[in-house]
């Protein structure tokens, strides 16, 4: 339908209209009206047709906004064929096309608490409510997958039809009979309905959607951008069992259409909307159930909107909002409609998790122990409530992967609303602007040929006296987890390091404090600080030291199972590959580090002159190692801890199930025994609940069992 140019042109073209704040005069509004027609109806066919966004969706709704402004202001640039008045189009010529006995609207959109208080304020308007009285809600997931039409008549399935222009939608009656969430039959005829249309969303359980992905990986297919991406394109394959295959099923969330064998309206017998869905699911539908709510007004709305926001990733499929529609019947009918959206529903958008930006660098950062990791730095882009520049490549395949281009243009998102990730490149918009990223053969900060290992995806620069692995090493000792030196950051040991006083791991134990109480921004308190942090992290015992000293595969948990073995750390000098290996849980890879560490002498010299300096070398009492308790309620059980606890915290809670002989894992597999939840369990519980072999206890039987 479109050309790669002049796609590329079109979304250049979005990006700059997204910049525009003011209204324009009525001389530049006919051209911007004609450039938003074309931008909307190009990023509506990228969405609803190929399922690949270039621009989020609250970019999107930005520029349907500005073009809505704009026609408000200037009414006579209103036209029939006006985005804004018709719903946007997902229709293919791969099926054939029937009419919706209603049509499907979109939704208009929310962002904020008082995006939602000013759509009840309009609600009591239409409807002619006094603004003190107040209007009950009902607040739905807004799921994010592929809209459908289902009818029914004669208490059978009769047609099943996707969303399409609003009007009129692709039929995909035999994909939607493959569904196994979806009733064929239903005793609608028990509430005197022989006609039906109902509304819902089809999608992808999200552990289904991983595994989708996973078996395509192995196939060397390309994997799908999001849940929608695999829901969407399910819902139109032309074989239904294939549909079935991926695992689709579907919510209901709407009864629009109901007449009895007359022809009569029957909505009636269901005077709300809540009514109207509970019989839905008293006949066997898939409807929201606990992420559903009645409220009884707009400031409980905002909250279950919000609390929702900050749990929706813990819930088993995608969502991208929530849904509020008035509750009563009788006041959505004086409400009415717009040709675009009903007036009596809105939708709350979460933060976008999604977003389109430029590639525009690559810095390849060299890590304490050698490795290299590409770096992207993106054009800014508002993503999750944070603006991202930089996003980790994590090594040489990944770029290969995602055949990443410096100036692609990348769709981006934040896994779990927390780290920048790169999904993928959008291809289709390069301009021939766009170069092959090269990986480095030598060291950025030293210039060492780089070497991969066998086995290992990153090239590492061999190297130990390379300055950037010296800085990344000196960060890291002080670090939370290693030697623990309190208010001594990353800002610090640059800034000692450039001024020629942070060279070794020993120039951190003998700075010079009244030189720091001299510098700008420091003074005598803050070197005093100083020191006392340093003098207390000389008491540490091997671990931390361990840890602290940066040898690949030597992690904290490693870095433990050592020191409890040993009274001095310099005593692994002397130990062989086969008593480190004998050790549980230590392979040959940790061995062979150990062993290189230990067997060079600038090393053992490093461990001589920080015993010179005071910093402990013997193990503590604490770090001594434990018999195994046998004869505790737990032994031999494995536990796991979910949810906000109440009575303890976390760490004393996984204290006390160790003093009972239990072993403390991270998440639920088939290993697991006993899970103990909190407040709020998300989908820990349920997948140990799906498991079925996990013993489940609250906090209190917990501590009950414990006696």
């Amino acid at each position: 339908m479109y050309e790669q140019k002049k796609q590329k042109e079109l979304y250049e073209t979005s990006k700059t209209l997204l910049k525009k704040k003011d209204i324009p005069n009525k001389g530049a509004a006919a051209k911007e009206v004609a450039d938003l027609h074309e931008v909307i109806v190009y990023h509506e066919w990228r969405y609803y047709v190929l399922n690949e966004p270039v621009v989020s969706d609250f970019e999107y709704d930005s520029l349907y906004k500005r073009l809505e402004a704009i026609e408000q202001a200037y009414p006579e640039m209103i036209t029939p064929n006006s985005p804004t008045q018709r719903v946007s189009n997902d229709l293919t010529a791969d099926f054939p096309t029937v009419a919706h006995l209603i049509p499907m609207l979109s939704l208009d959109n929310s962002y904020n608490a008082e995006d939602l208080k000013d759509f009840d304020e309009r609600i009591h308007n239409l409807a002619m409510i006094p603004q003190e009285e107040e209007v009950d809600y009902v607040v739905e997931p807004k799921f994010d997958g592929g809209s459908i039409a289902l009818v029914y008549e004669n208490d059978k399935l009769v047609r099943g039809a996707t969303r399409g222009n609003g009007v009129e939608g692709d039929d995909i009656t035999n994909n939607m009979r493959a569904l196994r969430s979806i009733p064929l039959t239903a005793k609608f005829s028990d509430y005197g309905i022989h006609k039906v249309e109902l509304r819902g969303e089809a999608l992808i359980r999200l552990d289904r959607f991983d595994n989708i992905n996973k078996k395509r990986e192995v196939e060397e297919k390309s994997v799908f951008a999001n849940p929608r991406n695999a829901a969407t394109g399910a819902l139109r394959m032309k074989n239904p069992k294939e549909t079935a295959a991926r695992g689709l099923e579907a919510f209901i969330y709407q009864l629009g259409y109901a007449t009895d064998k007359d022809g009569n309206d029957v909505l009636n017998k269901f005077p709300t909307h809540h009514e109207g869905i509970e019989m839905l699911a008293a006949l066997g539908f898939k409807v929201p159930t606990i992420e559903r709510k009645l409220c009884k007004n707009i400031e409980e709305v905002s909250q279950f909107c919000l609390d929702w926001q900050e749990k929706r990733d813990g819930y088993d499929y995608e969502i991208d909002g929530m849904v509020v529609k008035v509750n009563q019947l009788a006041i959505q009918e004086k409400c009415g409609y717009t040709s675009h959206h009903p007036r009596w529903a809105i939708a709350f958008k979460f933060k976008a998790k999604q977003a389109t930006t430029k590639l525009l660098d690559v810095e390849f950062q060299v890590g304490k122990i050698g490795q290299i990791t590409p770096v992207a730095k993106l054009e800014p882009v508002a993503l999750a409530g944070v603006t991202v520049s930089s996003v980790s490549l994590h090594n040489e395949d990944f770029i290969t992967s995602k055949d990443l281009h410096y100036n692609d243009t990348v769709l981006v998102e934040r896994a779990g609303d927390v780290i920048p990730y790169i999904v993928k490149a959008l291809s289709e918009l390069r301009d021939g602007s766009e170069k092959a990223i090269t990986y480095p053969k030598n060291c950025p900060s030293c210039n060492t040929i780089l070497t991969q290992q066998e086995g290992e995806a990153a090239w590492r620069c061999e190297n130990y006296t390379c300055e950037a692995q010296s800085l990344r090493r000196l960060i890291h000792h002080v670090s939370k987890h290693a030697m623990n030196i309190d208010g001594f950051g990353e800002k610090y040991i640059v800034r000692f390091n450039e001024l020629g006083w942070l060279n070794s791991l020993a120039d951190i134990y003998r700075l010079d404090y009244d030189k720091i109480s001299e510098l700008e921004g420091f003074g005598q308190r803050s070197a005093d600080n100083l020191k006392a942090a340093i003098d207390t992290a000389k008491q540490n015992g091997i671990a931390r030291l361990l840890y602290g000293f940066s040898i690949p595969h030597i992690g904290r948990s490693v870095s433990k199972t050592f020191a409890a073995e040993i009274e001095d750390i310099r005593d692994l000098k002397d130990w062989t590959e086969e008593q480190i290996v004998n050790l549980h849980d230590i392979g040959p890879k940790v061995a062979k580090e150990l062993l290189v560490f230990f067997n060079k002498q600038e090393n053992l010299d490093l461990l001589d002159e920080l015993d010179s300096l005071g910093v402990n070398m013997k193990r503590l009492d604490s770090e001594m190692k434990q018999e195994a308790i046998t004869d505790g309620v737990f032994s031999g059980k494995t536990i796991l801890f979910t949810g906000k606890l109440q009575l303890m915290s976390r760490t004393d809670a996984q204290a006390k199930a160790k003093g009972a002989g239990a072993k403390a894992v991270s998440a639920v597999s088939g290993n697991l025994d006993i899970l103990v939840v909190g407040e709020k369990a998300g989908s820990k519980l349920k997948k140990a609940q799906a498991l079925g072999t996990v013993e489940i206890l609250s906090e209190a039987e917990f501590l009950e069992r414990l006696g």
